[in-house]
């Protein structure tokens, strides 16, 4: 009977050590609450990405998975977040934070934020066809859970701090 006991009471202490190492190996942005990249709400996502140049200050349009259509594009009202051009924060190792909504089929045009958002009337979907720079423009792209998940005062620091910890690769890789 003592012997159950002790196994029991042996069994019960791995189990809460296991568990208690399993949580502080959660990827954990700065916050203290727990990363999650799968995180799917109708929040903003959190798309991380690199490209093969500086398109920093270039408008993003999104097209089809064959590149044959144009699915999204901004009014030249619409190229604003939170009060200023919606260029992408720039975060550490050459990686870029999404202000805009991209998404992995997204192209650049040959059109900056500012001179797009001074033009008289938004361009027309075959205007747009014919601005574009680059229809393939992504190295790296992931989609990293919904950005409501990070504090809003500490976003960018929560951010590259999953990137510096080499957190990134439990995001979904998207390119």
């Amino acid at each position: 009977m003592n012997r159950l006991l002790i196994i029991g009471a042996i069994t019960v202490v791995v189990l809460i050590s296991v568990g208690i190492f399993v949580i502080y190996q959660m990827p954990k942005a700065t916050n203290g609450k727990v990363f999650n990249p799968n995180l799917e709400t109708a929040g903003p996502p959190t798309n991380i990405y690199k490209t093969k140049g500086d398109y920093y200050n270039l408008v993003p349009i999104g097209l089809s998975e064959n590149k044959s259509q144009i699915l999204m594009y901004p009014d030249i009202r619409d190229v604003y977040y939170k009060g200023q051009l919606a260029y992408p924060t720039r975060l550490n190792q050459g990686y870029l934070l999404d202000n805009r909504g991209i998404f992995k089929t997204s192209a650049f045009l040959n059109i900056t934020y500012e001179e797009y958002s001074k033009l008289p009337n938004t361009p027309s979907t075959t205007e747009l066809f014919g601005m574009i720079l680059d229809g393939s423009p992504f190295t790296e792209f992931y989609y990293c859970g919904d950005r409501y998940q990070f504090n809003e005062d500490n976003e960018v620091a929560e951010i590259n701090a999953i990137i510096d910890s080499g957190q990134l690769s439990k995001c979904r890789k998207l390119i």
